[in-house]
Protein backbone atom coordinates (compact mmCIF):
# COMPACT_ATOMS: atom_id res chain seq x y z
CA UNK A 1 0.00 0.00 0.00
CA UNK A 2 2.84 2.43 0.83
CA UNK A 3 4.44 1.85 -2.57
CA UNK A 4 1.19 2.76 -4.34
CA UNK A 5 0.86 5.97 -2.30
CA UNK A 6 4.44 6.94 -3.14
CA UNK A 7 3.81 6.25 -6.82
CA UNK A 8 0.66 8.38 -6.68
CA UNK A 9 2.49 11.24 -4.98
CA UNK A 10 5.32 10.97 -7.52
CA UNK A 11 2.85 10.93 -10.37
CA UNK A 12 1.13 14.06 -9.04
CA UNK A 13 4.50 15.77 -8.78
CA UNK A 14 5.34 14.87 -12.38
CA UNK A 15 1.99 16.10 -13.69
CA UNK A 16 2.20 19.32 -11.67
CA UNK A 17 5.76 19.94 -12.88
CA UNK A 18 4.64 19.12 -16.43
CA UNK A 19 1.94 21.79 -16.21
CA UNK A 20 4.47 24.36 -15.02
CA UNK A 21 6.90 23.25 -17.73
CA UNK A 22 4.21 23.82 -20.35
CA UNK A 23 3.45 27.29 -19.00
CA UNK A 24 7.14 28.20 -18.84
CA UNK A 25 7.72 26.85 -22.36
CA UNK A 26 5.06 29.25 -23.66
CA UNK A 27 6.60 32.06 -21.60
CA UNK A 28 10.04 31.16 -22.97
CA UNK A 29 8.75 31.57 -26.53
CA UNK A 30 7.25 34.95 -25.68
CA UNK A 31 10.51 35.95 -23.97
CA UNK A 32 12.53 34.99 -27.04
CA UNK A 33 10.28 37.08 -29.26
CA UNK A 34 10.59 40.00 -26.85
CA UNK A 35 14.38 39.65 -26.82
CA UNK A 36 14.41 39.72 -30.62
CA UNK A 37 12.28 42.87 -30.64
CA UNK A 38 14.63 44.49 -28.11
CA UNK A 39 17.62 43.59 -30.29
CA UNK A 40 16.02 45.17 -33.37
CA UNK A 41 15.05 48.33 -31.46
CA UNK A 42 18.54 48.49 -29.93
CA UNK A 43 20.12 48.22 -33.39
CA UNK A 44 18.12 51.15 -34.73
CA UNK A 45 18.71 53.14 -31.53
CA UNK A 46 22.45 52.55 -31.93
CA UNK A 47 22.28 53.39 -35.62
CA UNK A 48 20.66 56.78 -35.06
CA UNK A 49 22.05 57.86 -31.69
CA UNK A 50 25.49 56.29 -31.80
CA UNK A 51 25.20 54.70 -28.36
CA UNK A 52 23.12 51.90 -26.85
CA UNK A 53 19.92 52.59 -24.96
CA UNK A 54 20.76 51.92 -21.28
CA UNK A 55 17.23 50.87 -20.42
CA UNK A 56 17.26 48.24 -23.18
CA UNK A 57 20.70 47.03 -22.06
CA UNK A 58 19.47 46.50 -18.49
CA UNK A 59 16.17 44.98 -19.54
CA UNK A 60 17.91 42.72 -22.07
CA UNK A 61 20.32 41.48 -19.40
CA UNK A 62 17.54 40.70 -16.94
CA UNK A 63 15.46 39.03 -19.68
CA UNK A 64 18.46 36.91 -20.69
CA UNK A 65 18.94 35.83 -17.06
CA UNK A 66 15.24 34.95 -16.81
CA UNK A 67 15.40 32.93 -20.04
CA UNK A 68 18.41 31.03 -18.67
CA UNK A 69 16.53 30.31 -15.41
CA UNK A 70 13.52 29.07 -17.37
CA UNK A 71 15.74 26.86 -19.52
CA UNK A 72 17.31 25.31 -16.41
CA UNK A 73 13.83 24.63 -15.00
CA UNK A 74 12.58 23.14 -18.28
CA UNK A 75 15.44 20.66 -18.55
CA UNK A 76 15.11 19.74 -14.84
CA UNK A 77 18.54 21.14 -14.01
CA UNK A 78 16.89 23.25 -11.31
CA UNK A 79 13.88 22.87 -9.03
CA UNK A 80 13.67 26.64 -8.52
CA UNK A 81 10.80 28.15 -10.44
CA UNK A 82 11.69 31.46 -12.11
CA UNK A 83 9.71 34.71 -12.04
CA UNK A 84 6.84 35.16 -11.11
CA UNK A 85 7.55 32.68 -8.30
CA UNK A 86 10.63 34.64 -7.34
CA UNK A 87 11.76 38.20 -7.97
CA UNK A 88 12.63 39.45 -11.46
CA UNK A 89 16.38 39.10 -12.16
CA UNK A 90 18.57 42.16 -11.64
CA UNK A 91 20.00 43.22 -14.98
CA UNK A 92 21.72 46.37 -13.74
CA UNK A 93 24.96 44.68 -12.74
CA UNK A 94 27.74 44.34 -15.27
CA UNK A 95 28.19 40.57 -15.59
CA UNK A 96 31.98 40.48 -15.66
CA UNK A 97 32.35 42.50 -18.84
CA UNK A 98 34.64 45.44 -19.26
CA UNK A 99 33.13 48.87 -18.82
CA UNK A 100 35.21 50.17 -21.71
CA UNK A 101 33.42 50.28 -25.02
CA UNK A 102 35.44 48.45 -27.63
CA UNK A 103 34.62 47.65 -31.21
CA UNK A 104 34.59 43.84 -31.51
CA UNK A 105 34.66 44.08 -35.30
CA UNK A 106 37.78 46.25 -35.49
CA UNK A 107 36.03 48.93 -37.54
Amino acid sequence: MAVTEQQGAGSRYVWKRGLFMLLFAVGFGIGQALLNICAIVQFFWLLFSGEPNRFLVGFGRSLAIWLAEVARFLICASEDMPFPWKSWPDGTRDAGTSSKSTDPFGL
